[in-house]
C-alpha cells in the first residue's frame, strides 16, 4: 500500500493511517459499470464522508484520461491511484473475469439497467476483463470487501463504507 500513490502525491497507507477509506477498484472508463459505479459515489459521497471515511478511486486510465472522465461526476478532487499495469488489482485479489462474468445473462439483464439510468458503453481504455471491488481499509487493514461476482453487482457503498470507531 506504501507503493500505491494517488494523483496528489499521498500514498494509500498514508491515507489509510489518517482515517478509513473507501477504495473502489473500477473497470475501465468506457465500462457502463464503472460509470454507474461513478454516478452511485458521487452521490453517496457525503454520506460516506459524515461517516469520517474518506473515498478512494482506482483506475486503469492514464491521468490526464481519469481527471477529464471523473469530473463528468464531480469526483475530480477525490483522491485517485492510476494502475494501467494491474498491480494494485492483483495485490487486493481482484482476478481477470470470466466470460461468464463479462457478458453472462446477468450482465445483459444490468446493462440495460445502466443504459436506461444513462450509463452508455465507451471506448474501452484497459483491460476490460479486469473485475472491479470495493474495500473499506482503516490503517492498512482491510475491514470489509466486496469483491464482484460479475461486471454487473452493484455494491451498497453506504453498508461498504461503515467502519467501527478507532
Amino acid at each position: 500500500m506504501r507503493d500505491a500513490v494517488t494523483n496528489g502525491g499521498k500514498s494509500l497507507r498514508e491515507l489509510t493511517d489518517a482515517r478509513p477509506q473507501l477504495v473502489v477498484f473500477l473497470r475501465h472508463a468506457g465500462c457502463p459499470f464503472c460509470r454507474e459505479a461513478a454516478s452511485d459515489l458521487s452521490a453517496r459521497r457525503k454520506t460516506i464522508e459524515a461517516r469520517g471515511v474518506g473515498l478512494v478511486l482506482v483506475h486503469q486510465n492514464t491521468e490526464p484520461e481519469a481527471k477529464e472522465f471523473f469530473a463528468m461526476y464531480g469526483l475530480e478532487d477525490v483522491p485517485r491511484i492510476s494502475d494501467p499495469e494491474r498491480a494494485l488489482y492483483r495485490a487486493f485479489d481482484l482476478k481477470r473475469g470470466s466470460l461468464w462474468q463479462i457478458v453472462g445473462p446477468k450482465v445483459w439483464w444490468r446493462s440495460i439497467v445502466a443504459l436506461v439510468g444513462g450509463h452508455r458503453a465507451g471506448r474501452v481504455a484497459g483491460d476490460a476483463f479486469q473485475m472491479p471491488g470495493a474495500f473499506l481499509i482503516d490503517s492498512g487493514v482491510i475491514v470489509s470487501a466486496h469483491r464482484h461476482r460479475s461486471q454487473a453487482d452493484r455494491p451498497d457503498y453506504d453498508e461498504l463504507a461503515t467502519c467501527p470507531r478507532r
